[in-house]
């Protein structure tokens, strides 16, 4: 069954959840309403949408120290009261993000704090790039807007894939712990520090070896 447009903001404006979450549960319920309303309240995702308005401005700040102290990380995660702040499952989370930030090394918490000036100098570099490789001019722009996605899904923090379960992006998780919860979870901002600058381990060897701890 074709989903159309006006069923998606149908959807929508009964459930509060977002674009992407209304059309891919509508086509997973195969265009039924009540069947993919469902499937949004199985993923937490419901509950979420209604909390987005909500003020997360308790929480805790983390840290998490790996590698015999040569890196470390504090993270503050937000939620709304004082009582699930200092709940287990809150706590683990919070340490779970810690570790995620650690093994991947975002620069920032989400696009907003991506400055114009570097977007357009990525941008540049990959239309330079593609240009040498003679890509026709046309694809240029469609290509591009490809690269700068997978560009975010590297710096940004809620774009990455969960390094626990990377079935799942940052973003994802927070959404699906809101409902789980039942209150509003977010990441205000994180620090990450690496001992010495020449003793740096890639990003995907560092991923590996916490994967491996984990297994």
């Amino acid at each position: 069954m074709s989903i159309t447009a006006s069923d998606i903001a149908k959807f929508r404006a009964e459930t509060g959840a977002g674009m992407m979450d209304c059309k891919n549960a509508l086509e997973e319920a195969g265009g039924d309403f009540e069947k993919a309303g469902e499937i949004l309240r199985k993923k937490g995702i419901t509950k979420a949408a209604k909390r987005a308005g909500k003020i997360a401005a308790e929480g805790a700040v983390v840290s998490y120290i790996h590698n015999g102290g040569k890196i470390g990380v504090l993270v503050e995660v937000n939620c709304e009261t004082d009582f699930v702040a200092r709940t287990d499952s809150f706590r683990a989370l919070a340490g779970d993000i810690a570790m995620h930030i650690a093994a991947t090394a975002p620069k920032c918490v989400s696009r907003a704090e991506v400055s114009a000036e570097e977007m357009k100098k990525e941008k540049e570099i990959h239309i330079e790039m593609l240009r040498a490789e003679g890509k026709p001019e046309a694809m240029i722009e469609k290509i591009v807007e490809g690269k700068m996605g997978k560009y975010y899904s590297e710096v940004c923090l809620l774009e990455q894939p969960f390094i626990k379960d990377e079935e799942k992006t940052i973003e994802q998780l927070l959404t699906q712990k809101t409902g789980e919860i039942g209150e509003k979870i977010s990441i205000r901002r994180f620090a990450r520090y690496e001992l010495g600058e020449g003793m740096e381990k890639k990003k995907t060897d560092f991923a590996a070896e916490v994967a491996e701890q984990l297994a």
